[in-house]
């Protein structure tokens, strides 16, 4: 197949690789900021509205349909317009839309503003990541997972600064007016250093281009990784108080040990990718996070389930830094384009995890629903078994 998209970087004589990589690392710590900051208060727009837990889920569902809505275009922009041109723009709705959350005066217009967030987020995240891909292009070795590393980071900043926020009992309105200032003063000052791309389409050939196989395969490597974070997220903190029975204070421990090495696993995956290459690293990483979750079904004891825990953060550290990587790297279809087709795959894992975690649970219990997610880590290192390199 042919290229559908060129996103050819225009010469960068004066500016070095290490302001490319600066630049973009600090719109993936803007992003995570900005995602961090909306989540940190979600209790007190439950408590502002008066909505209990089935509302509150509900409401919570605009943001990942504003996503889904945005996966194709996604590509489509950063193809078209290169992916300078969409991150800066779209980082700016991003945090601009953080105020418009934090105005809001109903449910209806929290839900408007949420779908919009979560439209505009995954601009950002198609348009970064491309540009990450271009920026690792100039080093001999994997620079992506430090990126993505670095969005983790920003969580962890982001939800520190919202619990003194909700401390200070600022409104969210004033705490989302000071973190869209930082980040539109951040993305003002970086702009000058993001790669200046062009993007062009081919007269005679479709943006949508149809993921050839080895895109396919990157996609349901990231369906299984994204399915296991998803359940993690969502389920590890009920694992712990109804499997674990861990008393009210440690019911979280598990949670943060996963938290803690999936953000630092980021930051070291790049060695180790460098080292003993894409296809080994993601291998290892389907083998952790079933090594993990078996551990935590097996002995579902309070120190060894924060154990497993701690093991699957590290598997699922590399696996969408690695599958994000090599999708960018397609030689049948531009970076932005093989990028929104791999996360599309990808994404419907992050959604699919929790709900079938919840039936499952339903139908017998928690154990073994977190077995069928280790199943999931298996799937990732028998399909890695496939890759290239």
């Amino acid at each position: 197949m042919t290229d559908t998209a060129v996103i050819t970087p225009a010469p960068q004589k004066t500016v070095s690789r290490l302001a490319h990589r600066v630049a973009v690392s600090s719109l993936f710590f803007t992003q995570g900021l900005c995602f961090a900051s909306w989540a940190s208060r979600i209790p007190t727009f439950q408590q502002k509205f008066q909505l209990n837990e089935a509302e509150i889920g509900g409401l919570l569902l605009a943001l990942p349909a504003g996503l889904m809505v945005a996966l194709p275009f996604s590509g489509w922009f950063t193809a078209k317009f290169g992916s300078r041109v969409v991150v800066l723009a779209a980082t700016v709705i991003y945090a601009l839309t953080l105020v418009v959350i934090g105005l809001s005066p109903s449910v209806y217009a929290l839900l408007a503003g949420l779908f919009v967030f979560g439209f505009s987020g995954n601009m950002v995240n198609i348009a970064v990541n491309t540009q990450a891909v271009q920026v690792e292009a100039l080093y001999s070795k994997p620079i992506m997972a430090s990126f993505h590393g670095l969005w983790s980071l920003a969580g962890f900043t982001g939800a520190s600064i919202g619990t003194m926020m909700i401390g200070f009992e600022l409104i969210p309105f004033w705490h989302y007016v000071i973190i869209t200032v930082a980040v539109l003063i951040i993305t003002a000052i970086v702009s000058g250093y993001v790669i200046k791309d062009k993007g062009s389409v081919s007269a005679d050939q479709p943006v949508f281009a149809k993921p050839d196989k080895a895109l396919m395969l990157l996609g349901v490597i990231a369906f299984s990784g994204l399915m296991c974070e998803g359940a993690m997220v969502d389920w590890g903190g009920i694992y712990f108080k109804e499997i674990v029975h861990a008393k009210k204070a440690w019911i979280g421990a598990g949670y943060t040990a996963y938290m803690c090495t999936m953000a630092g696993g980021r930051f070291v995956a790049d060695w180790f990718t460098a080292r003993f290459g894409m296809k080994k690293m993601s291998q290892l990483s389907g083998a952790l996070i079933a090594a993990g979750l078996l551990l935590s079904v097996i002995l579902p004891y309070l120190y060894t389930a924060i154990a497993g825990f701690f093991i699957v953060g590290f598997g699922v550290s590399s696996i969408i830094p690695l599958v994000y990587g090599e999708a960018g790297k397609s030689t049948t279809m531009s970076a932005g384009v093989a990028l929104g087709a791999v996360s599309t795959v990808g994404f419907l894992g992050f959604l699919l995890g929790p709900p079938i975690i919840g039936f499952a649970a339903a139908a017998t219990n928690l154990r073994v629903s977190y077995t069928i997610i280790a199943v999931m880590g298996l799937t990732v290192t028998l399909l890695s078994s496939k890759l290239k390199q």
